[in-house]
């Protein structure tokens, strides 16, 4: 694909974001098991699931049983429409998510545990064997557990963003370029020099300024757009962004 059209398609403006929003999709379907409504909100859960892990690891639970917990609350919000109890004016899904979960843990586990040994939830297939190596490898910190959700949701935002704007670069053929270039999304002018990226290149430094500008365009459209999937409103998202950004100056 050309480099002009490669651009078209991340170019588009805001608000269409908001035409196929999976957090708008599920609120305005709360009630149904359209399958649409079912994929947005499945796709939300895949993202998140590693945050509540976190934060239920955080609350002193043991592995195996904060495994079981992040099952069991996925489940259940899939299957029992707790969906349903979201207020679109305030939505924030991060923010929804986190209530359901602390009201999951005090009142509902008994009652989903004996579900689970009924047999009657489907649960979500969820890299849960993952989890507890990804939770031992987080440094020492002294975040409360509401903080430490945070944190995980902004890293995780910003990993799926990368994730995808590679996948995007390797569809078009330009997953080397990527590659080199994706240290420039983060790191200063000072540590990745553009004559040193020319060279892994074999490209002009002229040529590789204009791709960094490139790369971090499609970059910032790419975090909108993301940040628009888990908020009510177009409105929102730069109310989103600055809460981010926000909670990731806190974990440096």
């Amino acid at each position: 694909m050309a480099a002009s059209e490669t651009n078209r398609r991340d170019d588009a403006p805001d608000a269409p974001a908001f035409v196929t929003t999976h957090w708008s999709v599920v609120l305005a379907a709360a009630r149904s098991d359209t399958p649409r409504a079912q994929a947005a909100l499945e796709h939300l859960c895949r993202i998140y699931w590693y945050p509540i892990y976190n934060f239920v690891r955080r609350q002193g639970h043991s592995t195996h049983d904060a495994q079981d917990l992040t099952q069991e609350f996925f489940a259940r919000l899939l299957e029992k429409h707790w969906i349903a109890d979201a207020d679109q004016s305030r939505g924030r899904f991060r923010s929804f998510l986190l209530l359901m979960l602390k009201r999951f843990l005090v009142v509902e586990w008994r009652k989903a545990n004996a579900q689970k040994r009924a047999g009657n939830l489907h649960p979500l297939p969820l890299p849960l064997d993952t989890a507890e190596t990804r939770y031992t490898r987080e440094p020492a910190d002294n975040h409360t557990p509401e903080q430490a959700f945070e944190k995980q949701w902004a890293l995780t935002l910003l990993d799926t963003v990368v994730r995808d704007l590679g996948a995007d670069y390797e569809q078009d053929g330009n997953g080397r370029l990527f590659e080199v270039l994706k240290p420039t999304l983060t790191g200063s002018r000072e540590t990745q020099p553009y004559a040193a990226l020319a060279s892994a290149l074999n490209m002009s430094e002229g040529a590789v300024r204009v791709a960094v500008h490139r790369l971090r365009e499609r970059y910032r459209q790419r975090l909108r757009a993301e940040v628009a999937h888990t908020v009510g409103s177009p409105a929102d998202v730069d109310d989103e962004l600055r809460h981010l950004f926000r909670v990731l100056a806190r974990t440096r």
